[in-house]
């Protein structure tokens, strides 16, 4: 009963975190910061303690998804900038001041709420009131103001209570080996560049910008501008296995999952286990109850022998239903299977490894939001 004295928990190797960091960054053109995504906990891997680490490893700026990722970051100390990528609604637009947060502009019409926010309460008539990154739509769709509308842009640019800091874009196919994924991606950069050149040509200073995420840092690093916004890469891992088996760089994964045995049974053929008589014992078995379940994360795909565990180096099969707390293997061939001993769920035990690759394969996700989902009661420690 080594180890941590949690029922669930992640841990967090900072060591391969700051080699990937160090990979990441020399992959990328000279002059070019990284700036994580700790959006959704850091991937799930907590992003308090992820950013402090960061932050200590130099790095300093970061991108989250909303205000309230952001404000807690600066709870914990983190320094640096840090943008919010999303939408924040107007009644928090206090805390982005408070925080010192850096907002993006996600439309012409949130690029006026902003300045008329601050013209209604800033009592500084010279100041500004907000540091934004203006988002630049070049083909996701999603948000930022279109790249044709360069009337708009430059109205925003003229707004006495922005001050620009950035602009930015998001390549929405740089994740695909297609020829069609490849020229949308480029078409996508070359109208972020046709923007600049005519905001420069207008008139407007030069600001900060960026445009690859952790695909197109690996893909099109030629373009890594100011910032890249890294975001799964730095984790150690990408999307699928075939990404990752494809990858240019050596990337370690940060975060190994484990769970506590509670309790070792043995069922006779023709008994069941678990909930909705999903598995009938078809000879005499030994049944370990793991104490972690799918409100920690652990996707209920994975039921009924779609997934496995690892015990003292060995594979155990998921037998029945995914419980919301509890989670049974088969260790029948793992007879020294004891209470307290360590599963792992994500990482090694001995020659054996699963991957969040493998997991998210089985799932039939991806390992992006495998990590995202992992439960907040899963206790996150750095070793």
């Amino acid at each position: 009963m080594t180890g941590h004295r949690g029922r669930a928990w992640i841990e967090l190797d900072r060591t391969a975190l700051a080699s990937n960091l160090t990979l990441l960054r020399s992959q990328l053109p000279k002059g070019c910061e990284l700036m994580p995504a700790v959006k959704a906990n850091a991937y799930g891997h907590g992003a308090c303690l992820i950013a402090r680490e960061l932050n200590r490893l130099g790095v300093q700026a970061f991108c989250v998804a909303c205000a309230d990722e952001g404000a807690a970051l600066r709870e914990a100390g983190v320094t640096g900038m840090i943008l919010i990528l999303g939408y924040t609604h107007p009644d928090q637009f206090p805390v982005l001041e408070r925080c010192r947060l850096t907002q993006t502009i996600v439309d012409e019409s949130y690029a006026l709420l902003l300045q008329e926010y601050g013209e209604r309460h800033k009592k500084d008539p010279a100041g500004t009131v907000f540091s934004v990154h203006l988002g630049l739509d070049t083909g996701m769709h999603r948000l930022g103001v279109p790249w044709e509308h360069l009337d708009q842009i430059l109205a925003i640019f003229r707004m006495n209570r922005l001050r620009i800091d950035g602009i930015f874009t998001h390549l929405c196919a740089s994740d695909l080996k297609t020829p069609e994924a490849d020229a949308l991606t480029r078409a996508q950069i070359g109208a972020f560049y046709q923007t600049l050149n005519a905001l420069y040509q207008a008139g407007i200073p030069k600001v900060r910008h960026h445009l690859l995420s952790s695909y197109g840092a690996l893909r099109y690093p030629a373009y890594g501008a100011d910032y890249a916004r890294i975001g799964i890469a730095l984790y150690g891992t990408l999307s699928t296995k075939e990404d990752l088996e494809h990858c240019p760089l050596p990337l370690t994964p940060v975060l190994s999952l484990k769970a506590r045995v509670a309790s070792v049974r043995p069922i006779h053929r023709g008994e069941t286990a678990g909930y909705d008589l999903a598995y009938t014992a078809d000879c005499d078995r030994l049944v370990a109850t793991l104490s972690i379940g799918y409100a920690d994360g652990l996707p209920r795909a994975l039921s009924c022998g779609v997934g496995y565990v690892l015990l003292h180096g060995r594979r155990a099969p998921i037998l029945g239903k995914i419980c919301m707390d509890q989670t049974l293997a088969d260790v029948t061939g793992i007879p020294q299977t004891r209470p307290g001993d360590q599963a792992v769920l994500i990482g090694i035990s001995g020659r054996e490894q699963i991957t969040v690759c493998d997991l998210a394969a089985r799932a039939g996700t991806i390992s992006n939001e495998i990590l995202s989902r992992l439960g907040e009661r899963l206790q996150r420690v750095l070793i």
